[in-house]
């Protein structure tokens, strides 16, 4: 796993070993930053189940201006660090190391431009994560939220929280889907 382009372009990132993280693949990880690739520049992120920091580590490297780094695993966090520092963006990073129910409500209205949501696929958390998000102020009008799954329905069947976003696109690569949301507001 590496820095796919930008000025920490080629850097190996480390990942946890075993099956706690599922690091974004490297085609899903292009595919992702070729749809996103003018939403980068200067822009505030939140990688709500960091893992590795790798989507936050890579818009930082693209000219995002900083990246809130969030999981809950102590492990998780030291691997973030260490990549952090690997890449040389330390300085643009804010790391935390708690549940992302918590992050939401402590952080009420810090306002993000793009959002990665990654969670394990069979944990349920886009729901909360998505409520979180708008109970928590977290959006802007021209958010975007990118969530990688394993399935279409990441609304999981919550129609009064799917009015509340627009999906912008939905692709598929094997088992990964990527949808991209904005906020309707």
């Amino acid at each position: 796993m590496r820095i796919i382009t930008g000025s920490a372009r080629g850097v190996r990132l480390k990942t946890l070993e075993g099956e706690n993280t599922r690091p974004t693949a490297e085609r899903v990880k292009e595919a992702v930053f070729s749809m996103i690739q003018f939403d980068i520049e200067g822009r505030t992120v939140l990688d709500l189940f960091s893992g590795s920091g790798q989507m936050g580590l890579e818009a930082l490297s693209r000219g995002a201006r900083e990246a809130f780094l969030v999981d809950q695993s102590k492990d998780a966090v030291r691997i973030i660090e260490e990549n952090a520092k690997k890449t040389g963006f330390s300085s643009l990073c804010r790391i935390f190391q708690t549940d992302f129910r918590d992050f939401l409500r402590r952080n009420y209205g810090q306002k993000f431009d793009l959002i990665f949501l990654d969670p394990p696929y069979a944990s349920g958390f886009y729901t909360p994560a998505l409520e979180g998000l708008l109970a928590s102020d977290m959006l802007k009008p021209t958010s975007l939220l990118i969530c990688e799954s394993d399935t279409e329905e990441i609304f999981e069947n919550k129609d009064a929280l799917q009015k509340k976003f627009a999906v912008k696109k939905i692709s598929k690569y094997s088992k990964t889907v990527i949808t991209v949301l904005t906020p309707i507001m």
